[in-house]
């Protein structure tokens, strides 16, 4: 996941905005108590992640992968006012630990946090999003595309973590292992999809934003 000098990384995470109290406190324990912390967004990329909802202001938010609950911290600091984000995870030994950071950032009236499979869930909801993010199971990652495309709005985002897969997916496709293909096959996909503009973003493990632009 480290695509530039580690010497310029700190200078560029030195001169990006500190995270908030609570979200380091949330990193820390996230470090300290839960597996495969990595996954974590963290310090530079949640800086992005709450600058982009400061830019969208958006009124309805769905996160597919929830992991600790940071991004969804960070999305909430962008958050149009009477705004909600509603935040999917199928692992549900890590609720407790969520609901309270949640509780912590006095959000549990704009969080919705559903434990639950969101290839099930999403067909159900019946809002429109201005902002979704997938950061969840990779071989689903299509099918999340697929499924929410309809639910955002016209104008609206769809951003994708870890589409860099540690630099993999500069690979040859035929011998890459399943998870870097389908990672490969989904950055094709929004690429090739006229309906929306992109750009991919080497940001951490990678990051792919797509604006709709029609229907």
């Amino acid at each position: 996941m480290e695509f530039i000098d580690e010497k310029l990384d700190q200078y560029v995470c030195k001169h990006t905005d500190r995270e908030s109290e609570l979200l380091y406190q949330l990193n820390r324990q996230t470090h300290l108590k839960v597996l495969n912390s990595r996954m974590l967004s963290g310090q530079f990329q949640g800086r992005l992640l709450s600058m982009i909802a400061h830019m969208i202001r958006p009124q309805n938010v769905l996160e597919i992968g929830t992991y600790t609950g940071y991004s969804a911290l960070c999305f909430l600091e962008g958050l149009a006012e009477n705004g909600r984000i509603t935040t999917i995870d199928i692992n549900e030994e890590l609720e407790d630990f969520v609901r309270d950071f949640i509780q912590k950032a006095g959000a549990e009236n704009q969080i919705q946090y559903v434990i639950g499979d969101a290839m099930e869930l999403i067909p159900t909801m019946h809002e429109q999003f201005d902002l979704v993010f997938i950061d969840a199971d990779k071989e689903n990652y299509c099918n999340y595309y697929d499924l929410v495309f309809d639910k955002v709005k016209v104008g609206g985002y769809i951003l994708a973590d870890n589409v860099l897969w540690s630099g993999k997916v500069v690979g040859d496709y035929d011998t890459a292992d399943k998870d870097t293909k389908i990672l490969m096959d989904y950055n094709r996909k929004i690429n090739d999809d006229s309906r929306v503009e992109n750009i991919l973003l080497p940001i951490r493990d990678g990051l792919m934003l797509a604006r709709k632009i029609r229907e």
